[in-house]
């Protein structure tokens, strides 16, 4: 999948040190092999890892850093974010140990996840992106940190792109929610209402009026946003790899953006 993916032109590898308590680490920096110097890898820290390695502290930030490197198998992280605010520990005392790693070579730049606006000006302009929930069913971040991200220039990473599975097409008005889905688990309450439902199809319509799909709408209309510089999507097979990277090839008009904010209303 990794291999299929660079050869379809995503180069944004996003991982962290809590997924599957670090072998999705272990497994990307495998992957890539030989082909570490095509890829921008992008890893996280701050959540919590065990009873011991969590929160923001500079001794953790160095400890998490080369714990990451040594998963990885590389001496250096392209982008490194601090997964979460840690109310605990100042951020100047975070970003004071983010700046040694970064002028020690072992990470180019840092991001931040789950900030906001407030908290991305209290870093001082330290970060170069952000990566926070952000899609056509989520659109929190258009109050306060896309605007924020367009005053400092910041990179916006928008992480559930599809929003819980509920923008990928399989999920229809009046077809109950397929057996073992995320619709049929605890984000269904929330996520997969009547009213949601119904937009969906509208989105359909719409989507499938230009000849595209409703995935294919997700990704392009996130791509549409100025302070989008790439969008994190999982994947479980190689077509699905493939069918993501080429999702973003529809370019959205302004007119197209206005009438899909009617049809969400």
């Amino acid at each position: 999948m990794v291999e299929t993916a660079l050869d379809a032109g995503i180069n944004f590898f996003d991982t962290a040190d809590i997924y599957d308590k670090g072998h999705s680490e272990e497994y990307l920096g495998r992957a890539l092999g030989s082909r570490r110097s095509e890829a921008v890898i992008a890893s996280k820290f701050g959540m919590k890892f065990d009873e011991t390695r969590n929160g923001a502290r500079p001794e953790y930030v160095r400890q998490a850093a080369e714990d990451s490197l040594r998963r990885l198998g590389t001496d250096y992280i392209d982008l490194y974010q601090i997964h979460q605010p840690d109310p605990n520990t100042p951020i100047a005392d975070t970003l004071g140990a983010l700046d040694e790693l970064k002028r020690a070579g072992k990470v180019r730049e840092i991001g931040c996840s789950n900030f906001s606006a407030a908290q991305i000006r209290e870093s001082g302009g330290k970060f170069v992106s952000v990566q926070n929930q952000y899609s056509l069913f989520h659109r929190e971040p258009e109050a306060e940190v896309l605007p924020e991200c367009g005053r400092s220039h910041l990179a916006f990473l928008p992480y559930f792109p599809l929003a819980n599975g509920l923008l990928t097409g399989k999920y229809r008005e009046g077809k109950p929610l397929p057996s073992g889905s995320r619709g049929d688990s605890s984000w269904g309450p929330k996520m997969f209402t009547e009213e949601n439902l119904h937009k969906v199809e509208r989105l359909i319509q719409f989507a499938e009026g230009h000849g595209h799909s409703l995935l294919e709408l997700a990704f392009s209309w996130l791509g549409a946003q100025p302070a989008v510089a790439s969008v994190i999507a999982g994947a479980v097979s190689p077509q699905q790899v493939r069918a993501n990277a080429s999702a973003a090839n529809w370019k959205l008009s302004a007119g197209d953006l206005a009438e899909i904010d009617e049809l969400l209303k």
